[in-house]
């Protein structure tokens, strides 16, 4: 890992997870070559930022990272987070990825092989191991597919609701329409609610365990490197 190049975006992003008192003076200069490890942990030692910190930032970043999750009028709508390896997985580490995945996600889902792609899907929830230029990559993902259609037909219901009502206060009629009136506002509610109230916290959920996926995963490959 110390032979890795750092450019500058990775250099910002390392010191701003080891610490919050980075000084960016100190990556000033000619570094079109980009930064080794080694040169990260001469930097922090002028700015009095922990060495292990570093080597801790910049193993995250090597792991890869969660996209921002996608979002329908402000509401998460999808989560990733993908994981950059350096090799590709074993027959028994990815069954034991399968394994892991099933528990976590408390789903068995479906296997597919083509070659070196290998996949892992359960409805929106899926697991792809790629290759890529440097290595390999599991990709992890998942979306909420029926949250623009919760939001929308609340979002009608709520509007019908005051529709309905603004005629029978003109029509003189609002007693009659009022049963009418609160159902629809009750179930545009729930539907708005459902989706603004528990969808973020869905979002979270799955957010977190995709990192604790990684985390494992790239320790596991770590400690079982069949070329070591």
């Amino acid at each position: 890992m110390t032979d890795r190049k750092y450019n500058e975006e990775e250099v910002a992003a390392i010191f701003r997870a080891a610490t919050e008192k980075s000084e960016s003076r100190a990556l000033t200069g000619d570094r079109s070559g980009g930064l080794t490890l080694t040169d990260l942990h001469d930097i922090a030692r002028e700015v009095g930022i922990s060495s292990d910190a570093v080597t801790r930032a910049a193993q995250s970043l090597a792991t890869g990272s969660a996209t921002s999750p996608r979002t329908f009028l402000g509401i998460p709508i999808a989560v990733s987070r993908t994981v950059n390896l350096d090799r590709n997985l074993t027959d028994n580490e990815w069954e034991l990825l399968v394994v892991q995945l099933r528990e976590v996600f408390r789903a068995r889902g479906t296997i597919r092989v083509q070659g070196s792609l290998r996949q892992w899907s359960n409805g929106n929830l899926h697991a792809l191991l790629e290759p890529t230029p440097s290595g390999y990559q599991l990709r992890l993902g998942t979306s909420k597919g029926n949250v623009r259609a919760s939001v929308l037909v609340g979002a009608v219901a709520l509007g019908m609701a005051g529709f309905v009502g603004l005629m029978g206060v003109l029509y003189g009629t609002y007693v009659n329409s009022l049963p009418g009136v609160l159902i629809l506002a009750a179930g545009g509610a729930v539907c708005m609610g459902n989706s603004v109230l528990r969808v973020p916290k869905w979002a979270r959920l799955r957010q977190q365990q995709m990192d604790d996926i990684a985390q494992n995963l790239l320790q596991s490959t770590r400690d079982t490197d069949p070329l070591r």
